[in-house]
């Protein structure tokens, strides 16, 4: 069964970090993009960053450049979203998502990833 499994939300106070772990079982990450959304209450669920499958370029949205890192452990099959400096405007449900088929090219719209995770949720409040 294929499976994505994201973990490390939290409450933290502004200035503060996470690392958010996105692990895959059933299929091996490394073959396709994988891609970071959240979604805030009231809100239409945001792209946040991209890893590509075919040279590990990473992609970010303006607003967390410089802020948040996104990362592949092929042997842990598992991907990271090392988030930095966090504000209030960051508090969401934080999805990772897979884009298949494998090889394709990271995308910064929903409609473009197949498999989805649960969701992990972020606060950000003092």
């Amino acid at each position: 069964q294929v499976q994505l499994v994201e973990s490390g939300g939290g409450l933290v106070q502004p200035g503060g970090s996470l690392r958010l772990s996105c692990a895959a079982s059933g299929f091996t990450l490394d073959f396709y993009s994988i891609g970071w959304f959240r979604q805030a209450p009231g809100k239409e669920r945001e792209w946040v960053s991209c890893i590509s499958s075919s040279d590990g370029s990473t992609y970010y949205t303006d607003s967390v450049k410089g802020r948040f890192t996104i990362s592949r452990d092929s042997a842990g099959n598992t991907v990271y979203l090392q988030m930095n400096n966090l504000n209030a405007e960051d508090t969401a449900v934080y999805y990772c998502a897979i884009k298949g088929p494998p090889g394709s090219r990271c995308s910064r719209v929903t409609a473009g990833y197949d498999y989805w995770g649960q969701g992990t949720q972020v606060t950000v409040s003092s």
